[in-house]
């Protein structure tokens, strides 16, 4: 009986050294693996400029197709235009053309993930074809603060952007129990997409301070860019995590940045947290080269993302040489005349219009594929050509 109860003695010991072993070689096992994923940073200067001088010179337009009212209409599946976007960015490769800047919605993350991201690799495949980059931008500030999933309302005549929406909306922003639902979206679509070639980069938050001037003020929050903030933080932190092979990066879009100590919070962290520095300009060619040099202190690739309001002297003809000469990535506002009605300025929100303005404010061709003004699609064409024939 004894030599029965010590052989059971030292057989439970040694399973249990046994199982003891096993587990500190899994934890060993584990512990290595996880040495080995490499944990994204912010780029250095050297690895976004390596990347910069790896991409032709950038010269595009944000981009919706014509029969879409704002982001959700391009994008839901009722309405996602896919022979409409193959003839557009046609149009826009015959100038030359070469990246588009698009928005995603985290409302249609939440509808449907999966049928998203089937129609956003349907539209990369377009893009691609016509050897189009894309910028895709995950969250905006600007316009209607009220986004509603189906069916879009229909234009209100002769107002520019009279239906684009806010992501993520006022509700939203304003319930932190949402945020996790916001994590998902960023985490689960850069992730989908992070070693996709057809994508330039990442924008991650289109004018985050943006308080919409007229349009919506009287609806808007007053903390809208304190919530903002840490947020923003919070989705660069996100993003990073998903560990892209592309850029990250949100555009300073107003203010006054020659001097760190003079620059906003938000947009200090904007570009702290950006691998390339992003920035908007719709005013002159001189003011524009003034911003392009102040923001060449940070020693980083500079893609205008948001330009060309012609009555405002931010035109293809006054910006394109500026751009070129300090190399610095090109893309205006729209590209083809269509629901949005961004051929009318921003001022139709306050001004009655009753027809087509003499001068458009933004977009490139008329709906039929026609350049509005045929010097600009030439100078585009020529320009493009130059810088990138080899």
């Amino acid at each position: 009986m004894r030599k029965i109860k010590l052989y059971l003695t030292l057989t439970l010991a040694g399973l249990l050294l046994l199982s003891c072993n096993k587990t500190k070689s899994n934890s060993e096992e584990n512990k290595n693996e996880t040495a080995t994923v490499e944990k994204r940073e912010i780029w250095t200067k050297e690895q976004a400029n390596k990347w910069y001088a790896e991409q032709p010179w950038m010269v595009g337009a944000n981009y919706y197709p014509s029969t879409a009212i704002n982001q959700l209409e391009m994008w839901q599946a009722d309405t996602f235009d896919a022979k409409r976007i193959d003839q557009e960015l046609g149009w826009a490769e015959g100038i030359g053309m070469n990246v588009m800047r698009v928005y995603l919605h985290d409302l249609l993350h939440k509808q449907d993930a999966e049928g998203l991201y089937k129609r956003m690799d349907t539209f990369l495949g377009i893009a691609d074809k016509h050897h189009i980059k894309i910028l895709f931008v995950l969250f905006d500030s600007c316009w209607d603060p009220f986004p509603v999933l189906g069916k879009q309302r229909a234009p209100k005549p002769h107002t520019h952007n009279s239906g684009w929406v806010q992501s993520p909306g006022q509700k939203v922003l304003q319930d932190s129990k949402e945020y996790p639902r916001l994590e998902k979206y960023v985490k689960e679509t850069v992730s989908k997409f992070k070693d996709d070639n057809r994508i330039l980069g990442w924008d991650l938050w289109n004018e985050p301070d943006n308080m919409t001037g007229p349009s919506y003020e009287k609806v808007e929050i007053k903390n809208k860019a304190d919530l903002i903030l840490p947020l923003l933080k919070d989705v660069f932190v996100w993003a990073r995590e998903s560990n892209p092979s592309q850029p990250l990066t949100s555009g300073v879009w107003v203010g006054d940045w020659s001097d760190e100590a003079k620059m906003k919070p938000m947009h200090k962290m904007q570009i702290e947290q950006s691998d390339v520095v992003s920035f908007h300009n719709y005013n002159t060619p001189a003011d524009f080269e003034k911003v392009i040099k102040q923001l060449q202190r940070y020693g980083k690739p500079l893609l205008c993302t948001e330009y060309m309001a012609r009555p405002n002297g931010s035109t293809f003809t006054g910006f394109l040489p500026v751009a070129r000469k300090y190399n610095v990535a090109m893309i205006n506002w729209g590209l083809v005349d269509g629901k949005t009605q961004t051929k009318y300025a921003w001022d139709s929100w306050t001004k009655t219009y009753t027809a087509e303005p003499e001068v458009w404010f933004h977009e490139v061709f008329h709906t039929d594929g026609t350049p509005y003004i045929k010097a600009e699609t030439d100078l585009i064409k020529k320009m493009t050509a130059e810088a990138n024939k080899n």
